[in-house]
């Protein structure tokens, strides 16, 4: 199968299965699901580390609880949200989690804008695209953070009706959901090449997806910037 269309065949699914989830889930066990998934996360971080430094030291150890600190604390945002707008009706479900959805997908969505504007423009301009940030990440390009920005900021519109923003405060969370998110992929890809691999294939649990780390590299600064403007905005 082609690789692009396995990775979107296999996007698609895991999609689903996370907004089933992340709208019927009760509050109570949010938390738990995503602690498991950071716990994974951080097992593949030290997985990759440990490919780095076969032997242990004292930098080695400080640079796996800085790591499993910014991976923990990232994804850890996620229930903070839900658990912040609680159990009040939204539409037969509980505004936690439609609002828990409402992050994940105008984070997600800006991997997906970034995925597809990058590899649209790589094809189509002459010379290829304008690379950001080569060294790091050789296939991110500023055509593929327009897509990024656009594709957040049409998520973030869409669900004024649910957080009664005003149209220039959603284009905010969009514009910040994209940007920060965009960050965060980029601090894993300089870890990914400190240690010389493509993807965090360690513990690849996805089809055609790269690793599992990879996953959740967009959501480890992001969800707290929302966390904040949702704030501000109220």
């Amino acid at each position: 199968m082609n690789p692009v269309l396995k990775r979107v065949l296999t996007g698609l699914t895991i999609g689903a299965a996370v907004i089933c989830t992340v709208l019927f889930a009760p509050m109570s066990v949010i938390a738990p699901l995503v602690a498991v998934l950071a716990l994974l996360a951080i097992v593949e971080f030290a997985l990759l580390l440990k490919m780095k430094c076969p032997r242990p030291t004292g930098w080695t150890g400080l640079g796996f609880l800085f790591g499993a600190a910014l991976i923990g604390g990232g994804l850890f945002v996620l229930p903070m949200i839900a658990r912040l707008y609680g159990d009040a009706p939204c539409g037969g479900l509980r505004l936690g989690n439609v609002m828990l959805l409402y992050v994940l997908a105008v984070i997600k969505f800006s991997d997906v804008g970034g995925f597809a504007f990058g590899l649209t423009s790589a094809k189509l301009m002459k010379g290829g695209n304008h690379k950001m940030c080569p060294t790091i990440s050789p296939n991110k390009s500023w055509e593929g953070m327009f897509g990024s920005v656009l594709f957040s900021s049409i998520v973030a519109l869409a669900f004024t009706g649910v957080t009664h923003f005003a149209w220039w405060q959603s284009l905010v969370c969009g514009f910040a959901g994209a940007v920060v998110g965009t960050a965060g992929d980029l601090v894993e890809s300089k870890f990914k090449r400190w240690v010389g691999v493509k993807d965090s294939s360690t513990m690849k649990i996805t089809n055609g997806m790269g690793g599992f780390l990879d996953m959740f590299d967009s959501l480890l600064f992001a969800p707290a910037v929302l966390m904040v403007l949702f704030e501000l905005f109220k």
